[in-house]
């Protein structure tokens, strides 16, 4: 069997076989454990993105309105590209 992938007018890439031993960094006897899944969720919430107290239905403070041509940034007003 034939370990190059070719491409016409390319440079052959390499092929692993299908049966050779692949290096595996997850191990089986603690992989699928209560102590594991903890230390995954530990690792996976940054505690220092939680909001404090309720948000549900909180509307913008000072109510809702369209922004004025004066409050756009010169660049954009005269049209130039930042």
């Amino acid at each position: 069997m034939s370990t190059d992938y070719a491409r016409s007018g390319e440079n052959h890439i390499p092929v692993q076989s299908d049966d050779a031993p692949v290096e595996d960094p997850i191990d089986e006897g603690t992989a699928d454990s209560d102590q594991q899944l903890v230390k995954d969720d530990n690792e996976a919430i940054d505690k220092s993105n939680i909001v404090e107290g309720r948000t549900r239905g909180a509307g913008p403070k000072g109510g809702y309105s369209e922004p004025d041509e004066d409050d756009l940034p010169v660049e954009v007003k005269e049209g130039k590209e930042v």
